[in-house]
């Protein structure tokens, strides 16, 4: 396999000026990463500090309406209430190895930017933040949060004013400022090395269900599930598994509204090759190559694009990635709600909505392991407002 690349897609498509800090973080994933004082620390961080493991719960009542064995890796009972948590404490240590003082961040749905805060609080680093105006009026919950966490929350007005022109605007920001600036990027995107680093920072979440699946059941699940925007909660809970093949691995994008030329974020299963943000991989485009507007319900689904790694596990025949509507979304959000007690993202409510959807065409008994990515406080305001659009659609 080329360097940074899975199969055809990963690559380092950059300006000349952005080459410096790549090739020096390369170098700090073979000396810094992958020595045993990172590990330590790392480890010692997200145990006493993340709170992993995180646990696994088996969803008691949905399992018997289903005639499924449905279990939850509960990535939302992670400090900050997501798996976002993972990479940036990673890469927030890796900062402070490397002797920089400043944490760069984009985010969508703000729990990245939430994330990056916590990390950088918690080590003593700066953080500024990038996110797009929409998605602050989307999330201004988060906002306050990384605010009170000491970061700076800076809007971003062009294009859509979503994920993907934060990233733009986070990556202008580094070129300028990468002596004293590490760029925390948020998912598996972006110019290698980036794709694999976070990968192995969210790569425990896979480790830890594993194990736990195999001490409480006895053996490996029969289907892993998780949502897909950029994709590193997927990837994090897909890497353990790939070398596993009787267990399938099923991707969930965003189907937007499902209907015909509405806008959507289902990058693998309508998008295809291009470059985008540094890397090789598959895109929402249009066929001279300019990147189509994306959307979601869920903000960290909200993106024209995807991690290379995905693109290569499609490629592949490893992975299936299939997509859910709003709709289905929001139903599976209320669903878990109120059979099990658990407020799920919406972003891992699509994921859900799959299984909902589909449990009549899994094979009666089936173990499926779904990775609930973070919890849904986050998303109330957005809920209540699509659930009333919906009540007003239906003229009640």
């Amino acid at each position: 396999m080329k360097k940074g690349y899975f199969g055809d897609f990963g690559g380092q498509f950059v300006p000349e000026l952005l080459m410096p800090p790549l090739l020096e973080l390369e170098r700090a994933m073979e000396t810094i990463v992958r020595s045993e004082e990172f590990d330590r620390q790392f480890k010692a961080l997200l145990k006493d500090f993340v709170g992993r493991p995180t646990a696994l719960t088996r969803c008691d009542n949905l399992s018997q309406r289903l005639g499924l064995d449905l279990w939850l890796k509960r990535e939302d009972l992670a400090h900050t209430g997501a798996h976002k948590i993972n990479n940036t404490m990673g890469q927030g240590l890796l900062t402070k190895m490397l002797g920089k003082g400043t944490l760069l961040a984009e985010t969508g749905a703000g729990q990245h930017g939430v994330a990056t805060a916590t990390a950088a609080a918690k080590l003593g680093l700066e953080c500024v933040v990038y996110m797009g105006a929409v998605d602050i009026r989307r999330q201004a919950h988060n906002v306050r949060r990384m605010e009170l966490l000491g970061a700076r929350v800076e809007p971003v007005k062009t294009g859509t004013q979503t994920l993907k022109d934060a990233i733009n605007a986070a990556l202008r920001h580094w070129i300028a400022e990468q002596r004293d600036t590490h760029y925390c990027l948020g998912s598996v995107v972006g110019p290698h090395p980036f794709p694999e680093m976070i990968r192995d920072f969210q790569a425990v979440i896979g480790r830890e269900a594993k194990a736990q699946f195999r001490e409480r059941v006895g053996r490996l699940p029969d289907m892993v599930v998780a949502c897909v925007g950029g994709g590193s909660n997927a990837i994090g809970m897909f890497h353990e598994f790939v070398p596993e093949p009787g267990v399938e691995l099923v991707g969930v994008e965003a189907a937007g509204s499902g209907q015909p030329d509405c806008y959507h974020s289902a990058t693998l299963s309508l998008g295809s090759p291009g470059v985008l943000h540094g890397t090789r991989t598959k895109l929402l485009q249009t066929g001279q190559g300019q990147i189509l507007p994306s959307h979601s319900v869920a903000p960290g689904l909200d993106y024209p694009g995807v991690g290379p790694e995905h693109s290569d596990l499609q490629a592949s025949g490893r992975a299936r990635y299939v997509s859910v509507t709003d709709d289905s979304a929001l139903a599976a959000f209320q669903t878990l709600c109120r059979t099990e007690g658990i407020l799920p993202a919406l972003e891992s409510s699509h994921a859900l909505g799959w299984v909902l959807d589909n449990a009549r065409d899994i094979k009666p008994g089936s173990s499926v392991l779904l990775c609930l990515s973070g919890r849904g406080d986050k998303d109330l305001e957005i809920v209540e407002q699509a659930l009333a659009s919906q009540k007003e659609s239906k003229g009640d």
